[in-house]
This record gives structure tokens, sequence and C-alpha cells, in this order.
């Protein structure tokens, strides 16, 4: 069975963002986005059941504390972001994105060589 893309809410994000840095408790989360972005201890709450019930994130207890951590990767999440952005957006075309990036003057020349060099990569793996 396939297992179901990551699909984070912007609100989910900021608490994943958080989480990625390390293990917090749920007053640590509380205090990080309250700071971040202006967030209530309820929302905090709210959204980190949410979160735990759709399988982002777990938590380890010791004693009464819960220190929560990600269960999805920055790579799982943002992999599957691009995947959507792409059928979304673009038709699933990487060309147009990569048109529309270079048709805005959105690339630097260091991104630029980047893209060479990803593309040099890809083609070695092509059989």
């Amino acid at each position: 069975m396939e297992k179901e893309p990551v699909v984070l809410s912007q609100g989910e994000w900021q608490v994943m963002e958080a989480l990625w840095e390390g293990p917090k408790t749920l007053m640590e989360l509380v205090r990080l986005l309250k700071d971040r972005v202006g967030w209530a201890k309820s929302t905090v709450t709210t959204m980190v059941r949410r979160m735990e019930e759709k399988g982002l994130i777990a938590y380890d207890q010791e004693g009464r504390t819960k220190t929560f951590r990600a269960a999805v990767s920055r790579e799982e999440a943002a992999a599957a972001e691009t995947e959507s952005l792409l059928k979304r957006a673009y038709h699933g075309s990487v060309g147009l994105l990569v048109n529309t990036l270079a048709q805005r003057e959105a690339l630097t020349r260091e991104d630029i060589d980047e893209l060479y060099a990803i593309l040099r990569k890809a083609e070695e793996e092509v059989p």
C-alpha cells in the first residue's frame, strides 16, 4: 500500500519547523510559537493534538511531561509540497516552473550553476 503524501497547512509548517529544530515540550512549543507567530496556548494545544492524530508528530512521555518530535522529515514534507505545486500550478512540468523563474529573473548565477549540476547528475543516473 502506497503511503499518503504529506500535506501540511501553513500552521502545521510552523509547528514542524519548530520540531525539526529538535524535540520540545508543549510549553516550549507554546512559548516559541507565541514569539514567532503570536499564537495563544489554546491554538498550539489544538494544533499539536490534531497533528498527533494525523501522524505528523509523535511524543515521548516521561512522568507527566510529553516531549514532542516530528514524525515526518523536512525532506518528505518538502517533496510532497513540491509535487503538489508542480501539479497544481505547472501541470506537472518542471520546465514550466524553471521557465517561470527564469522569465521573472528570479535565478541568480549560483542558482543556474546549481541547476546545471543537478541536471548533470540526473543525466548520469538515467539508463
